[in-house]
């Protein structure tokens, strides 16, 4: 059976509107996409670090609650499990402070080893973390060389801008791991200084086979080397856009994995299939966003389960 894993970073993630806190959640980018997988069943693992105290101790017991395998996570003792104030502004976007006591040596685990069309999302800085890009990098490279199905985001967040040109050549070698790259116009705008999805498939084409760039309220567009397609988004009024793109990519790969899409079928893949994949995804990100959870809820996972 083929098997789902993510590897990013954990923190908690405190939310403020107008000075208040609203919520705390357990967070960071592909742990809201793993989590909303548990949810719906699939059999996805997590592979981060987080501490081994009271809320390294609250967020392992929340992902093996909703079926996440953390076997794969480094409980580290010198150190704390970090956290992220969100402070969201009238449209109700999201931005950051980030409190990190890491421990001097990172990732030490045993990574797992990846089969035929498993399917491996990584993404955000975490991915280009200095620190453990050596151990990220051989990773991955060892999960597509063993022929997963390898899903990048960069979420290039704007904080990083005064570092692109020591990042650049990383997300680049990301791009060329990956056999779908999933990521927003305010990406590209931020580490390749284009404006459309056109723009952007030019330069993604050169490293992989297959593009889903997501514009906002202008829609979702996929690009690849057999198929070029826009599909809508719903006009909504957002409670918090905190984890709109991370279950994205959670509806994405759970269409992808419901309807047996492999590596090699995804640069081949047409409207019909891309349709459900889209319109899954949507629905996720959709749903998130009238909430400030981070994740789907279990009622809604029923729903689409069903």
């Amino acid at each position: 059976m083929r098997k789902i894993f993510g590897i990013g970073e954990t923190v908690l993630d405190v939310i403020f509107k107008e000075g208040q806190p609203q919520a705390a959640k357990a967070g960071g980018s592909v742990l809201n996409s793993v989590v909303s997988m548990g949810r719906m069943g699939l059999p996805v693992s997590f592979i981060s670090e987080y501490g081994a105290d009271d809320v390294g101790d609250i967020i392992d017991s929340f992902l093996n609650k909703n079926g996440v395998n953390t076997s794969s996570v480094h409980r580290y003792e010198d150190g704390k499990t970090t956290l992220a104030l969100a402070f969201l502004n009238e449209r109700n976007d999201a931005h950051y402070s980030f409190y990190k006591d890491y421990p001097s040596r990172r990732l030490n685990i045993e990574f797992p080893h990846l089969q035929q069309d498993d399917i491996l999302q990584f993404g955000s800085f975490y991915a280009i973390w200095p620190e453990i890009r050596t151990q990220i990098r051989k990773f991955v490279q060892e999960s597509h060389n063993s022929g997963a199905l390898v899903v990048y985001d960069p979420n290039f967040r704007k904080s990083h801008l005064d570092e692109l040109s020591a990042l650049k050549p990383l997300i680049i070698e990301n791009m060329r791991m990956a056999s779908l790259v999933r990521a927003s116009d305010e990406d590209f705008r931020n580490i390749f200084r284009v404006n459309s999805p056109d723009e952007a498939w030019e330069i993604v084409k050169n490293y992989c086979n297959c593009l889903v760039y997501t514009a906002s309220t202008e829609g979702v567009y996929v690009r690849t080397r057999s198929f070029s397609g826009k599909f809508p988004v719903k006009s909504i009024i957002p409670v918090s856009t905190i984890g709109a793109g991370d279950n994205f990519n959670a509806g994405m790969i759970t269409s992808i994995y419901r309807n047996g899409i492999g590596r090699d079928q995804l640069a081949m893949t047409g409207q019909k299939e891309w349709t459900s994949i889209i319109e899954t995804a949507v629905n996720f990100a959709t749903h998130v966003c009238l909430s400030y959870e981070n994740y789907i809820s279990e009622e809604f996972a029923s729903q689409v389960y069903k």
